[in-house]
């Protein structure tokens, strides 16, 4: 049975056929190597991997919830989001819909930062 959560995107099986080259990308990031390649030519590594125009656009961008959107799986896209210098408090205000720092304040707020 497929739940229906407002603004969230289940990944099923739907999704996973959607992200399969998206995910298979960022899968070859746990390669160092082919982060370097990554890194060097985005264009091209994109290519190799068959991703379609709106995955393209979505690392891009870097916008992870429109790769979540595009098939994406958030623990994939985590080492794309490392090479891209994006940490949990930079996905965290993506997901909000907040800047960094409003995300970072209202976790101050609610006592959920040690440190």
């Amino acid at each position: 049975m497929k739940q229906d959560i407002p603004g969230t995107i289940m990944f099923d099986g739907d999704q996973a056929q959607k992200g399969l080259a998206l995910n298979r990308m960022c899968f070859s990031f746990n390669s160092a190597d082919n982060r370097a390649a990554f890194l060097k030519d985005e264009d091209a590594y994109c290519s190799r991997y068959g991703l379609n125009e709106e995955q393209r656009a979505a690392v891009k961008s870097r916008d992870v919830l429109r790769m979540i959107e595009a098939g994406g799986n958030v623990y994939y896209l985590a080492k794309l989001a490392g090479i891209f210098g994006l940490n949990v408090q930079d996905i965290g205000a993506q997901q909000t819909n907040m800047t960094v720092n409003e995300f970072k304040a209202k976790l101050v707020a609610a006592g959920g930062e040690h440190g």
